[in-house]
């Protein structure tokens, strides 16, 4: 099949800093294959931006590969962009059409502060992690294999579904609330679900809730927009067991 070329036009969000006033900003854009990446299409512009000697667009990006979850970005009102299952640098211009506008926009969550244009600061889901501690069991020398131990296989598909999240953050972005729930879910499930993880389960959940408050995320919507937007489909049904897990961990503390 012959490569098809189409003509956009991008609405993209240029702000400075956290501290300066952001606005949209008018890129018509000529020749992008429908082959190409999103990101690859950026890249494309900001070619064009440095031969007319402007400012390229910051935006995040490292695996492109749908790994590493850095390429977050707001496309066309939806986190990711208009495809399903995919992280922006695996959403393909193909899904667009000749003569389309389109809007790109960085995360939108109090806790994730613009660093400068399309890029935002996530450190907040590195410092809930950090309050979520380790696992004390020892792993290594002559214990058991970690194989060896008898795991159901329903709760061993579920922890390894939970630690696929990537920690993208679309979740957040989808949520009207900002809620980082079904990421903390993810990552407290993933450690529930095992007997490695349940030495530390009652310090690893409370701690990363409150971690997870104190950054200013807000509150569950319960509306499931955040599953539906997540690149890895990661399910609400982690947000129940946090909370299960948050409630029993509550209630032994307080004995």
């Amino acid at each position: 099949m012959a490569t098809k070329f189409i003509n956009i036009t991008l609405k993209i969000w240029r702000q400075k800093n956290k501290e300066s006033k952001g606005a949209l900003e008018t890129y018509p854009l000529n020749n992008v294959s429908t082959d190409s990446s999103f990101l690859e299409m950026l890249d494309q512009l900001n070619e064009q931006l440095i031969q007319e000697q402007k400012a390229p667009v910051a935006f995040d990006h490292d695996c492109r590969e749908g790994i590493c979850g850095m390429c977050s970005l707001y496309i066309n009102g939806r986190a990711h962009g208009p495809d399903t299952g995919t992280t922006t640098c695996q959403l393909h211009m193909r899904k667009f059409n000749d003569g389309e506008t389109i809007y790109v926009e960085p995360w939108r969550s109090k806790a994730f502060p613009i660093v400068k244009d399309l890029v935002v600061d996530r450190s907040a889901f590195d410092r809930i992690q950090q309050a979520g501690g380790f696992v004390s069991i020892n792993t290594s020398g002559k214990t058991m294999d970690a194989n060896a131990i008898p795991i159901p296989k329903e709760k061993a598909d579920s922890a390894f579904e939970a630690a696929a999240c990537i920690g993208c953050g679309a979740c957040v972005a989808a949520c009207k609330n900002s809620s980082a729930m079904l990421f903390v879910g993810a990552k407290v499930s993933q450690y529930a679900l095992l007997p490695q993880g349940r030495v530390e389960a009652k310090e690893r959940v409370l701690n990363m809730v409150r971690q997870m408050d104190e950054e200013g995320f807000g509150n569950c919507t319960n509306t499931g927009a955040c599953e539906v937007e997540c690149p890895k489909g990661i399910s609400i049904e982690n947000i129940a067991r946090m909370n299960r897990e948050f409630l029993f961990a509550a209630a032994k503390s307080e004995k």
